[in-house]
């Protein structure tokens, strides 16, 4: 291999297998997050929540910074909830805004059983309406953004105002592709995936445009030190924008 490139293509099945494979070995059985997503499902929620080990990641980064108070914009049936509320002291609390009340009930019926209800609290309403109300006297350590595209900005903005310096914002930047473009040339040499539709112009979508913006709106501001990481993996082609609030 020494001084050659070579391409090989991989499909989403490829990235699936890979996911279960690290994840048996970094991922103990969970009943608790199994039952939030069979719970998710049997209500006939979209599967669109994070994966195992995005939502370990998380977890992770909010242990890594010694998180007390977390804010979660897009709550789903809480699947991301729970890994977020486990990283969380005894003491800590965590807020997470869902536009639907169906979601929300899910959402509660899944804390309730992970044993985080008294850490976490479900707000109903339209997002950044939720988000102006909020004016906490300790401001929050860690924003997990994952909700509509096109209020990238509107809601990266509201959460550079409620994040504290030094304090971390999540963005994860799915975008789902149609099944047909599962497919995707990997450079061996050094693993960057070679595709993706945000930095194709012809792609007009709302939801890519609104990583555009948020991608424009960030650039040059000093209030945030920011980068993205692409990843591919159960859920797809995926990724994160990680944040610092400076």
């Amino acid at each position: 291999m020494s001084g050659k490139q070579y391409s090989v293509v991989t499909q989403h099945e490829d990235w699936a297998r890979s996911d279960e494979f690290h994840n048996s070995f970094l991922h103990e059985n969970d009943p608790i997050l199994d039952a939030a997503l069979a719970n998710s499902r049997a209500n006939e929620l979209p599967e669109i929540s994070v994966s195992a080990a995005q939502g370990k990641l998380l977890k992770l980064l909010a242990i890594s910074i010694g998180a007390k108070r977390i804010l979660e914009i897009g709550t789903l049936g809480g699947y991301s909830t729970i890994w977020l509320g486990r990283a969380l002291p005894e003491d800590g609390h965590l807020i997470t805004l869902e536009l639907d009340e169906k979601h929300a009930r899910v959402a509660r019926e899944n804390l309730l059983a992970a044993g985080l209800s008294s850490k976490a609290e479900v707000i109903v309403g339209i997002a950044l309406d939720s988000l102006a109300n909020l004016h906490p006297e300790v401001l929050f350590d860690f924003i997990f953004i994952d909700a509509d595209k096109p209020s990238n900005v509107a809601y990266f903005t509201e959460a550079k105002r409620l994040v504290r310096k030094g304090g971390i914002i999540v963005r994860l930047m799915r975008i789902i592709l149609p099944s047909s473009t599962h497919s995707v040339t990997l450079q061996v040499v050094d693993n960057v995936v070679m595709s993706g539709r945000v930095a194709d112009p012809s792609y007009t979508d709302e939801m890519t445009v609104g990583v555009r913006d948020l991608l424009a709106a960030i650039k040059g501001d000093k209030e945030v030190d920011a980068t993205t990481i692409a990843t591919v993996g159960k859920k797809g082609y995926d990724g994160f924008l990680y944040a610092v609030r400076t």
